[in-house]
């Protein structure tokens, strides 16, 4: 029988990965900004026809920016915490499933021990198991 079993996607900590996640932070920061101009935009559209409560539209649009801001301030704070990692740490990109063949007689607690693949510069460099 085969499952699904969680495994760690750990990155090793180099200039060029460093570089390339400060961008994707700098990215998704710039993208959420934008939204929040497009937001006010469409808000200010709104707010000028007819039948529509400018309250409930304010209110509704100035919840959406109050996201993207809180989104805005978490990525500063990413940004702020790669700057202060060490170069050789590794840290938790992501989380991919696998497929774990499960037979009778196999070690339960082997099999679902935590698992990870270390990635360095986009190359595999360990699997642990």
């Amino acid at each position: 029988m085969k499952i699904i079993k969680k495994v760690l996607i750990k990155q090793i900590v180099t200039e060029k990965s460093k570089e390339k996640l400060k961008t994707n932070f700098y990215n998704h920061k710039m993208r959420l900004e934008q939204e929040c101009q497009q937001l006010l935009f469409e808000q200010r559209k709104l707010s000028n026809k007819l039948g529509i409560s400018k309250q409930e539209v304010g209110h509704r649009f100035q919840q959406e920016i109050n996201n993207r801001k809180e989104k805005i301030k978490l990525a500063d704070f990413k940004i702020e915490q790669l700057e202060m990692l060490e170069m050789g740490s590794e840290i938790i990109e992501k989380e991919v499933e696998a497929l774990v063949e499960v037979s009778e007689g196999s070690h339960w607690n082997e099999l679902m021990g935590e698992s990870a693949i270390v990635v360095k510069d986009d190359i595999v460099i360990r699997i642990d198991e």
